[in-house]
């Protein structure tokens, strides 16, 4: 089977088929990965372990799987034929593997013969798809580049170009024009049959790269890649160029030679080499030390039978055979029989300072409390009874010492009279805090008094908290704050306010009720934030002061001034005025200003509830005068029966500043206006805010 016709087998199925197998959670993607990463393998493909129900998976799985082991056995010929130029000996068996390898080498072969003979690459032979493109590649990897002929040589070049040029221009080439006028493509590229485009050589399916044992070709546009599959391995780093490389450790330092040692370099690995070379009857140890052998145990009978063998330094010496006492027991002084050592006899003993007992041929120990004695090692061992009892013997901690233990006590405790329990240290008896102490198990916990906070530094200390400082500190007082050591006091302005019962409050002092004003007696105080106005208004002519009110302002002092007409009179008669209000307010500089402020209400009847004469008028409010940045504007709204004109502060107005504000009333009859309200509002804006 043709691995080409496989490709085109396996995408009609898979067009054909997702439609109907589209829930399958496995991909056909993942399908062909699993079927040639088997067939790289060289796993059966007619029995593959199917990863899917799906039989457009096992298809696909079947198909990939044959693909790659072509692949596979089409590079391997390839191969072959380039590097030992044979194919009958390597490929002698009937498999289709084989098959296709013979007929990739062949066909190899075949491309090679062409370029040595000269003949174009393209065969005109009738060969299969496949080994056209195995003999083409292998002929244009060997071929050296063209050069001109004969006759392009007796010609000039302008002529050589023009022709060149006619010929280039009728060919219409992809990639290059030769002089002949045929195409051909860059480096990497093979031309299609139309003899013009060009298409992408797979160097890795053709065989035409260089990758080394161990490295997977990787096709890329016009040209190819070798990748590694495997890490380098120990003693090894990959270089940026792809390659294994030595790894020097004696170099580099990262050997464990010991001093007496000289590092050896060798690949992959590192030797270590004795820097002093032992004489005979030594032998070297891993410190690079000279060890005497003792030929008596390494050597097989190093003396002749009836001589016993004495080992010396650096050599052996052979004596008669004399008699051999064993452990325990020593030559007699005729030195005829054996007799029993007693271990006991010493300053010390055998035992090390505790009771001996000797027997025959051997001794044993009578230890002391808190040793045993070991039967292998004879001699009498400490025993850890920290390690033997764990959590009976102490509260807290416990230390072994040689016959004995001891306890000891976590930070904060101390060791009870009994010697294992632990007592809690009060350690507020020794004043480690600055303020308030308070003792708790194992440790104690500093406090502060109130206006205090315990230090981030030492945990002892208290410091004191600036409540000014504090992120609310701006609201603690209404004016201003001043921090004192453990606690804070508020302040007002020096003059026209008082502070408020509460200690952070301000609150303005009225000098027109408490008589500290220094208005005169024709003159009204209006008592103002922070302080006062002398106020003397009197009404302009053809006007006369009046408690009576058709529009009431509301939340300030108002002085009301009415038309009143000389007899006959008949401009004053036919003015639109018809009142003249001045009404005075204060308000202080406020801090935030976030929304509109409604500062002023003017308040008239509904044309329904108004009289006759302006029954069929329409109300208009407006600001004639005064209105700085446009800081206020004028809004119109209906309460019930009445008309209210708002007046609202709609910018932050920072103080001190007197504003007079001029609006107007106006009541529209037929597009003109026939009676209109004049109020001078009087804003008297504080220094302060609070």
């Amino acid at each position: 089977m043709r691995p080409w016709v496989v490709v085109v087998v396996l995408f009609s199925f898979y067009y054909v088929l997702h439609g109907q197998e589209s829930r399958d959670p496995v991909s056909l993607e993942n399908c062909c990965k699993d079927g040639r990463e088997r067939g790289q393998d060289n796993q059966d493909c007619t029995g593959l372990p199917l990863i899917s129900a799906s039989t457009t998976c096992r298809i696909v799985q079947e198909q990939c799987c044959a693909s790659a082991i072509e692949d596979a056995g089409c590079t391997k010929g390839i191969n072959m034929a380039k590097d030992l130029g044979a194919c009958e000996s390597l490929f002698s068996g009937s498999t289709c593997e084989t098959k296709t390898s013979k007929m990739c080498c062949d066909c190899c072969l075949l491309g090679k013969a062409a370029q040595t003979l000269g003949q174009p690459c393209d065969l005109s032979l009738s060969v299969s798809y496949q080994c056209g493109l195995v003999s083409r590649a292998c002929c244009v990897d060997g071929a050296p580049e063209q050069e001109f002929n004969g006759t392009q040589e007796n010609k000039t070049p302008n002529d050589q170009e023009t022709e060149k040029s006619d010929l280039c221009k009728e060919a219409n080439c992809v990639h290059k024009c030769e002089s002949s006028g045929t195409c051909s493509c860059f480096k990497g590229y093979k031309l299609k049959p139309d003899g013009k485009s060009c298409e992408d050589i797979n160097e890795c399916l053709l065989g035409g790269h260089d990758c080394q044992p161990g490295e997977r070709c990787i096709n890329t546009v016009g040209s190819f890649r070798c990748q590694r599959e495997v890490s380098c391995g120990t003693g090894y780093e990959l270089t940026d160029s792809n390659v294994c490389k030595d790894i020097d450790e004696c170099e580099l330092g990262t050997h464990n030679c010991h001093t007496g040692f000289e590092c050896i370099n060798t690949r992959g690995s590192f030797r270590c080499k004795p820097k002093t070379q032992c004489g005979d009857g030594y032998i070297q140890d891993a410190q690079g030390n000279c060890i005497d052998i003792n030929e008596c145990l390494s050597m097989t009978g190093p003396c002749q039978p009836g001589q016993i063998c004495i080992n010396t330094v650096g050599s052996f010496n052979c004596q008669r055979n004399s008699v051999n006492c064993g452990r325990g027991y020593h030559l007699s002084e005729d030195g005829t029989r054996c007799v029993d050592i007693d271990e006991c006899k010493g300053p010390d003993g055998a035992c090390a300072g505790h009771g001996c007992i000797n027997l025959v041929g051997s001794f044993r120990c009578e230890c002391r409390s808190g040793y045993i004695f070991n039967s292998l090692t004879r001699v009498c061992e400490d025993i850890n009874e920290c390690r033997h009892y764990p959590g009976r013997l102490c509260a807290h901690k416990c230390d072994n010492v040689l016959g004995s233990y001891k306890c000891s006590c976590t930070m904060g405790f101390k060791l009870a009279s009994d010697g294992r329990n632990c007592d809690d240290v009060n350690e507020c008896e020794s004043s480690p805090c600055s303020q308030e102490c308070a003792n708790v198990y194992g440790s104690y916990q500093c406090y502060c008094r109130r206006g205090y906070q315990l230090s981030d530094v030492d945990g002892t200390t208290c410091e004191d908290i600036d409540e000014c400082a504090l992120p609310t500190g701006g609201h603690i007082c209404s004016y201003r704050c001043h921090n004192t050591p453990g606690s804070f006091h508020c302040t007002c302005p020096a003059s026209g306010y008082t502070l408020a019962p509460n200690g952070r409050s301000c609150q303005d002092v009225d000098e027109c009720v408490t008589g500290t004003h220094t208005c005169s007696e024709t003159q009204s105080c209006f008592n103002i934030q922070g302080g006062f106005k002398c106020l003397s208004f009197e009404c302009p002519d053809n006007y006369r002061r009046s408690g009576e009110t058709r529009a009431r302002v509301d939340r300030s002092d108002t002085i009301r001034c009415v038309k009143s007409c000389q007899p006959n009179d008949i401009s004053c008669v036919l003015d639109p005025v018809h009142s003249i209000s001045h009404t005075f307010i204060s308000m202080p500089t406020y801090r935030e200003f976030t929304k509109p402020e409604e500062i002023i209400f003017l308040r008239t009847m509904s044309p329904a509830h108004s009289s006759s004469q302006l029954g069929s008028s329409n109300i208009v409010f407006d600001i004639l005068e005064g209105n700085i940045q446009s800081s206020f504007d004028i809004v119109k709204r209906y309460e019930h029966d009445m008309i209210v004109g708002v007046v609202r502060q709609v910018k932050r107005l920072i103080g001190p500043q007197d504003i007079v504000l001029k609006l107007a009333m106006n009541y529209v009859t037929n597009g003109v206006v026939s009676h209109r309200n004049i109020v001078n509002v009087h804003i008297f804006v504080s220094e302060f805010w609070f």
